[in-house]
């Protein structure tokens, strides 16, 4: 004998209600308490079995943690930070443009040879060198000394053949023409850029985490309903198996029941291997060591702010219009700098001798000099006016960039603002087909344990009932998207966090 239990209609008839058949047929009604409760006490441990067994195992993670942990560990803003950090180093740099440069530097020098004045040399340099020289070999000849002997005798030595010298040079630029004030102001841009490229990396991995986080939820969800379905049609099948053997129900009905219990259980297994990727995404975005199990659940914004809030916070605060400001800005400074070519440069110049050789050479030369210079570029080879044009038709570019992004970005807040309300309508508005689709599975199921009704019915019935299912957590989650969305792009991201955390009287409070 083996036993099977009859479908009941009420939970009160549970205890106790078995049904025992024999291989005759014949069919006892059995009401043995002690068989109840044993069967009672395997069934729970059974239950705890199958659920200790099907446990996920990882760490759970509310949203807002998971926005941490990607927050603190993510390889691509921390990337953006460090090009932040490089920019600031390079303005810092640029303000030492203003300071003097003193340098200090020494030379040894090894001549070919001795650097010596003759009377010759000097006669030589003279208009009448002939003359003088004339003179010199008579005053020579007076005193009984030959022409090599005067040569020599008068020769200086200006400077040796091994020579070491160090001194300090001092250089001030004064006046550039705006050229200085021009290329720290690009810097500063520069640094600026960085930020906003920070801020807005850091949204889109902001929206990345909510659609991969609850992404992972809306998997779930689905196995769920794939697994209730599975479970359900599984009994199904049960039941017309019984049926069939009984003589109930014709062969092509247990084996319509068959199918669509085998279909259901590859359905279940598809909505596993797609909650597996799910879950396996954001373990990696948020490079945790653990698998990622979210603790939140979908949610459905029970008030939104206007579209118009979302519109103003969108046009004053996202980063990417930062970024083409700031860029603006560094092509109106290399405008400048173009225009600086144009003018004059002035600076305070100086010279120290710290050591030289004593000979003649540095006896002539000053100890120490200072002054100022001017210096004005009457040709250039560099092309100056055409990198002028460049730099104002770059502002130029840029300036209808930006006037091209917040029209973009107007576009793109109205329709997601529109999709968000659309999923949440679809959402609400399925719920009356929920409330018929388990009503209409409760009836197909009743009808067909009495005779009254198809193994297709049942299964369109559950098939209809899994599949609204499906679309309401596909509403929810896509309103949940168009929602973190919208948020992100006003730069309102803590904002979008407290709307989900489900505060208050189990209502969802979103503002800006």
């Amino acid at each position: 004998m083996f036993l099977y239990q009859e479908p009941l209609r009420s939970q009160r008839e549970f205890t106790g209600r078995y049904i025992s058949i024999s291989f005759t047929g014949k069919m006892v009604v059995m009401k043995n308490r002690k068989f109840s409760r044993a069967l009672a006490v395997f069934s729970m441990f059974l239950m705890f079995s199958t659920a200790g067994n099907a446990a996920e195992t990882g760490r759970h993670f509310s949203f807002a943690e998971a926005w941490y942990f990607v927050e603190s560990r993510n390889d691509s803003l921390k990337a953006a930070r460090s090009k932040v950090q490089q920019a600031e180093y390079e303005q810092e740099s640029t303000t030492h443009l203003d300071f003097p440069e003193v340098s200090l530097s020494a030379a040894y020098l090894y001549l070919d040879d001795a650097v010596e004045l003759t009377p010759q040399d000097i006669f030589a340099s003279m208009e009448g060198g002939a003359q003088a020289g004339q003179i010199a070999a008579g005053i020579a000849h007076t005193y009984g000394l030959n022409s090599a002997q005067l040569q020599s005798g008068l020769t200086s030595t200006i400077a040796e053949r091994k020579n070491i010298s160090s001194s300090l040079g001092l250089s001030w630029p004064l006046y550039t023409g705006g050229r200085i004030t021009a290329v720290q102001g690009i810097a500063a841009d520069q640094t600026e850029e960085a930020k906003h490229d920070f801020d807005l990396n850091r949204l889109e991995q902001f929206e990345l985490l909510t659609r991969y986080y609850f992404g992972t939820v809306l998997a779930r969800k689905v196995l769920e309903t794939r697994r209730a379905a599975e479970a359900r049609l599984k009994k199904h099948n049960e039941h017309a198996l019984h049926l069939e053997e009984q003589g109930q129900i014709a062969r092509v009905e247990r084996m319509q029941a068959e199918a669509s219990y085998d279909k259901a259980v590859v359905e279940r297994k598809k909505a596993q291997r797609d909650l597996e990727i799910a879950r396996v995404a954001i373990t990696r975005l948020m490079k945790s060591a653990e698998p990622v199990l979210p603790s939140d659940d979908l949610f459905i914004a029970d008030t939104m702010p206007d579209i118009d809030q979302f519109m103003r916070a969108t046009l004053s605060r996202y980063p990417a219009l930062e970024v083409i400001e700031s860029k603006r800005n560094q092509a109106e400074g290399l405008a400048a700098v173009e225009r600086g070519k144009y003018l004059p440069s002035v600076a305070l110049m100086g010279h120290y001798s710290l050591y030289e050789e004593d000979n003649l050479a540095t006896e002539l030369t000053p100890e120490w000099f200072v002054g100022v210079g001017l210096k004005f570029t009457l040709l250039d080879r560099s092309g100056r006016s055409e990198k002028l044009l460049a730099a104002k038709s770059a502002v130029e570019r840029l300036e209808h960039m930006k006037h091209q992004a917040k029209s973009d970005l107007s576009v793109l807040v109205d329709k997601t603002y529109r999709h968000a309300h659309q999923a949440i309508e679809e959402y609400q508005g399925l719920q009356s087909s929920r409330q018929l689709a388990r009503e209409t599975v409760q009836l197909r199921m009743k009808a067909f344990n009495q005779g009254l009704g198809t193994s297709l019915d049942v299964v369109d019935a559950e098939l209809f009932l899994a599949s609204i299912e499906t679309q309401r957590a596909v509403a929810a989650y896509n309103s949940v998207v168009a929602l973190g969305k919208l948020f992100a792009i006003s730069n309102r991201t803590q904002a979008f966090i407290n709307c989900q955390k489900n505060e208050g009287k189990g209502e969802h409070q979103c503002a800006l």
